[in-house]
């Protein structure tokens, strides 16, 4: 194993130095303190990050798909904003994946020996049979995780594109993705604690990248959530109204109404109000702009509600 105490992430920090000696207000404060810099660190990678996306957007465009892949904490995180995106935008499970090394088991249990195998890494990628119109996303925060780096080699060999994500400077550690980000938090209160600081960055990236990614196809009209899955449970089926309700300006009932009678689907619905077609013919339309609802509806036609 080589020494990996040059990277930032591994550095100790010195306003903690005295952490166990704290009282719970003084280690509150500081934690508090070093998390106030994270947005900072994440806008210093705004370039990066947006070309990423524009990648990603690419891919759902061209019928394609993202595949995170991680290790521990990243990998947790990759699954969670994978899992979030179907109830959120009603994209099928493919079309964002999370992948993290030693499977299913390690969501809920540490297998941090999983993290140090790259043939693992491409034998997952091969399994998830991945292609040119993907983007597979990478994401190690300390940068080293040979899961990843596998994952990410054979991915390129594949033809797909390619995202790296990781918490250190270029010059600590290389990668070779068509897009490499590179939030740098600097050492975390809990010396190599990288679920800290480093985590919390990769959230705020993964929840930019997926939303941002899913507006550009039009998975949202304005900033309402036309395509929430009301299938999901009773939460998003009053969601659901109540976006119809707020575009459309009927009453709740009026809107639950047009809600059933769309099959469910938030932007049909919203069509079907604004053009005064059946859900059929509303449809079609939503399919002829890309499944944008503002490319469709005239905004002269509906109430502007105060948006």
């Amino acid at each position: 194993m080589d020494d990996r105490g040059h990277l930032t992430t591994e550095q100790r920090n010195p306003q903690s130095k005295r952490l166990d000696r704290m009282s719970t207000e003084e280690a509150f404060d500081l934690i508090n303190a070093e998390d106030a810099g994270i947005a900072a660190a994440v806008a210093d990678a705004r370039e990066e990050i947006c070309r990423a996306i524009e990648l990603v957007a690419g891919a759902f465009q061209a019928g394609g798909g993202l595949v995170y892949v991680g290790a521990g904490t990243s990998g947790r995180l990759a699954v969670l904003d994978a899992t979030e995106c179907p109830p959120t935008f009603l994209s099928p499970p493919s079309t964002v994946q999370g992948v993290i090394a030693g499977g299913h088991e390690a969501l809920t249990r540490s297998i941090e020996g999983a993290e140090d195998s790259p043939l693992d890494g491409a034998a997952a990628i091969d399994q998830r049979d991945v292609g040119a119109e993907d983007v597979v996303f990478g994401i190690a925060t300390g940068g080293t995780t040979p899961f990843v780096h596998g994952a990410l080699q054979r991915s390129r060999q594949r033809g797909a594109k390619t995202v790296f994500l990781g918490c250190v400077p270029k010059e600590q550690v290389v990668d070779e993705a068509d897009v490499s980000i590179r939030v740098v938090t600097g050492p975390e209160v809990l010396t190599g604690s990288t679920r800290m600081k480093a985590g919390t960055a990769t959230k705020m990236v993964l929840n930019m990248v997926t939303t941002i990614a899913m507006v550009r196809v039009g998975k949202t009209y304005e900033n309402l959530m036309v395509d929430v899955n009301t299938g999901a449970n009773a939460k998003l089926v009053d969601r659901g109204t109540r976006i119809i309700q707020t575009v459309s300006g009927l009453s709740r009932d009026e809107s639950r109404r047009l809600l059933d009678n769309a099959g469910g689907h938030v932007k049909t619905a919203l069509v079907m109000n604004a053009k005064g077609v059946d859900c059929e013919t509303a449809k079609c339309l939503l399919e002829e702009q890309g499944g944008h609802v503002a490319k469709v509806i005239d905004r002269s036609s509906i109430r502007d509600a105060g948006m």
